[in-house]
């Protein structure tokens, strides 16, 4: 099953019953800069290199702030997440199915996370078994970069047996989570992701102080 659509709707929903100026994970940025976000990376082309280009950082930047700030009011905030629950523009590479995935898949299941875990009472949800094979395949495609800046070995774990070994290194830790809390652990949301460790306690430490995630 393709779930970036079923994705996106949830994500669109969880934004929508937050509101404009609720926090979000995202630091700095409270709901209507997340929705800003999401809009601009599909429709604004030249707004999404500084996603990934530095010295295009501060252009996406002052896009995202411009574009929330019109989002401030329920009105202007309720028009930008349904912009982005219908989707990308018609001519848009992210409408073919391949592409969709493997650039929206993870990351709305993340920004889904980053606004249902911003409060302070929250519990994770009960994945469909498919869905969070999904991810786990993603999160396998892309772990080695994800955790590039740990200095000793990584190993994931999921509780139900499939590991994979996103870093080789003398010293390794295991971090044992289902597929979700694993992303999140992997997209430096440490705090929040429901993750064990298993290895020498100075490695742990090492993991836990390391940059992880893009």
């Amino acid at each position: 099953m393709h779930y970036v659509t079923p994705s996106r709707e949830v994500l669109a929903e969880t934004l929508l019953a937050a509101g404009p100026d609720a926090p979000t994970l995202c630091e700095g940025w409270q709901t209507r800069d997340l929705a800003a976000h999401l809009y601009l990376r599909e429709h604004k082309p030249s707004v999404g290199l500084g996603m990934v280009l530095r010295r295009f950082a501060s252009v996406t930047e002052r896009a995202i702030s411009e574009t929330a700030e019109r989002a401030a009011s329920p009105a202007g905030y309720d028009a930008l997440v349904h912009r982005f629950l219908a989707g990308p523009p018609m001519l848009s590479p992210m409408r073919i199915n391949t592409i969709d995935k493997s650039t929206n898949l993870i990351e709305y299941f993340v920004h889904t996370e980053d606004v249902r875990r911003a409060t302070t009472r929250w519990a994770p949800r009960a994945l469909d078994e498919d869905y969070a094979n999904s991810l786990w395949e993603e999160l396998v495609k892309r772990a080695a970069i994800l955790y590039r800046g740990v200095d000793l070995g990584v190993v994931l774990v999921r509780p139900d047996g499939p590991r994979h070994v996103a870093k080789r290194a003398p010293v390794s830790v295991a971090i044992v989570g289902d597929p979700g809390e694993l992303l999140l652990h992997a997209h430096g949301r440490r705090r929040q992701a429901l993750v064990t460790f298993e290895g020498q306690p100075d490695a742990v430490a090492l993991l836990e102080s390391a940059d992880v995630g893009l």
